[in-house]
């Protein structure tokens, strides 16, 4: 299987960002859909700007060090406002909403907010590096949540450390993983961040540890979010790649989508050991059936993970325009969305100084 042979067409050209939300509502008729004809699935709430690890495709040291201004408190969207704003969007369509960050086990009392969003009737799930999961994994069981997705982005402890820069074992997140899994929290899908030279060599070792162990293993290619990474095009493997190389040891077979969007592709091993998934926004863009929306922190509503900027709801929430100004304005915001990213991208569109919306202000 070439890798050449699926990387899609790009075009030379850049959106222009969205008109500002506060400008464009009208009153909610019909179906929300953005004008790519895509509808609003997924909601991804991001609770914190912080975490405790250094991982080098997402927060590197040199630009998040110890000098680095973090959010204050006082702009973080309280939960009660966090939970207003996700009950308007299931309201909208919303089916699955994941709580991201930062490392989202940093916020206080999360369990808190989870037991406020279980009362919704939404899928919810959380992504987490997995260093708090073995402290947290029972109480936020208890809350209602319904699954976990945990980074991990080697097998071998010298890689990962290497990766996380904060020498943070792998065996304290595999624990993590372990005491998810007992309290019920599962199936758990492990993501693998790969950057060619860094820890494309913990693609099969993964894998092997992965089989027949009930979670899902997932690749994710290296991607260009925010301006902070570093990002080369040369350092992306394809996931043709990393299904090739895994199926030379362990023979794959595809399997169809759990649903339309669903950005993993998915392929199971032949001896019915599992199943892993690839995540290819570079080299397979997948915007056309993109339903995915983004929260931050501080109440900025972003349609793209690659955006340029957001649309503020905090200030619609603290000035009291009440819940049918915010369904208009969610609305407004997801019927103008034309995003369309990973299918116009040039290395025009990825040089420095683009002012890209960092992954770790609002979630991968």
């Amino acid at each position: 299987m070439k890798a050449d042979a699926r990387i899609i067409p790009i075009v030379n050209a850049l959106k222009a960002p969205p008109p500002r939300a506060e400008h464009l509502l009208v009153p909610i008729e019909g179906e929300l859909l953005d004008k790519r004809q895509r509808r609003v699935r997924d909601l991804r709430i991001s609770v914190t700007d912080r975490c405790n690890f250094r991982c080098v495709y997402c927060m590197p040291k040199e630009v998040f060090d110890d000098d680095y201004a973090f959010l204050p408190r006082s702009k973080l969207l309280s939960f009660e406002e966090i939970v207003r704003i996700a009950g308007i969007f299931v309201e909208q369509g919303v089916e699955k909403i994941r709580i991201t960050g930062g490392e989202p086990l940093l916020r206080k009392h999360i369990e808190n907010l989870i037991e406020q969003l279980a009362k919704l009737p939404v899928e919810l799930t959380l992504t987490t590096n997995g260093s708090l999961l073995k402290k947290k994994a029972q109480a936020l069981k208890d809350a209602g949540l319904h699954r976990v997705t945990v980074s991990l982005d080697g097998i071998d402890d010298a890689v990962f450390k290497r990766m996380n820069d904060v020498d943070y074992a792998v065996g304290d997140v595999l624990d993590g993983i372990a005491a998810a899994s007992a309290v019920g929290l599962a199936p758990i899908k492990v993501n693998c961040v790969v950057k060619r030279g860094a820890n494309d060599d913990q693609i099969v070792p993964l894998a092997r540890h992965f089989r027949n162990s009930g979670h899902i293993l997932r690749f994710i290619e290296f991607m260009d979010v925010g301006a902070s990474n570093g990002w080369r095009m040369d350092e992306v493997v394809p996931s043709a790649d990393v299904v090739a190389r895994i199926n030379q040891e362990f023979p794959l077979e595809v399997v169809d989508a759990n649903y339309h969007g669903e950005v993993a592709e998915r392929w199971r091993y032949v001896d019915g050991a599992g199943e892993i998934g690839v995540i290819s926004s570079v080299t397979q863009a997948f915007c056309s059936s993109c339903t995915r929306i983004r929260l931050s922190t501080e109440g900025q509503l972003y349609t793209c993970l690659f955006a340029q900027s957001g649309h503020d709801l905090r200030n619609a929430l603290r000035q009291g325009g009440g819940n049918e100004r915010l369904r208009r304005l969610i609305a407004s915001v997801w019927r103008e969305r034309d995003d369309r990213y990973s299918e116009i991208r040039t290395a025009a569109t990825t040089l420095p100084g683009r002012g890209k919306v960092e992954m770790s202000y609002i979630g991968g």
